[in-house]
């Protein structure tokens, strides 16, 4: 049986499960191919829970973790409302193709509706057509104001 929840990551049972499903994530070419630093594995917990802006929520299938879906909430000057910005997620391998990303974005949406957000965002990898297929069958597309003017390109300076 598949049950999602926001997650409280003061549960040993949702941190085991969001480091769990983190470090698949991160292992997969997807996702980088490596696997999480030691630092994250022992501090990303506790550095999430005491963020105001993050949204976690994880699924289980009959008690196993099975997906993840990780947000942090911005702003958009426009529109002066919060925006929620999905940035992991997550389906353990053995569980994909259930649909299980589509019942767990519907959850963030509804946080994200709670909380008076204005739109949901994400990036998404060119290449990897089986989350863009996910993503749009939820109803996602490319941001542009102006069609002359071309989408919306996503953009990192490490520092």
């Amino acid at each position: 049986m598949l049950n999602i929840h926001e997650t409280d990551l003061s549960s040993t049972e949702h941190a085991g499960a969001f480091i769990q499903l983190l470090e698949t994530y991160s292992s997969d070419p997807m996702g980088g191919g490596l696997p999480l630093s030691d630092f994250a594995r022992q501090h990303l917990v506790a550095c999430i829970r005491h963020r105001q802006d993050a949204v976690v929520v994880i699924a289980f299938i009959d008690q196993e973790p099975a997906g993840l879906i990780n947000c942090f909430e911005g702003f958009s000057t426009f529109s002066c409302k919060p925006i929620l910005n999905i940035h992991d997620v997550i389906v353990a391998p053995k569980f994909r193709g259930q649909d299980i990303s589509q019942q767990m974005l519907q959850r963030v949406e509804q946080i994200a509706q709670q909380r008076g957000c204005c739109k949901l965002t994400l990036e998404v990898l060119e290449n990897n057509s089986i989350a863009k297929s996910a993503y749009q069958k939820f109803g996602f597309d490319g941001y542009q104001l102006d069609p002359k003017y071309g989408k919306a390109l996503f953009w990192e300076k490490k520092l």
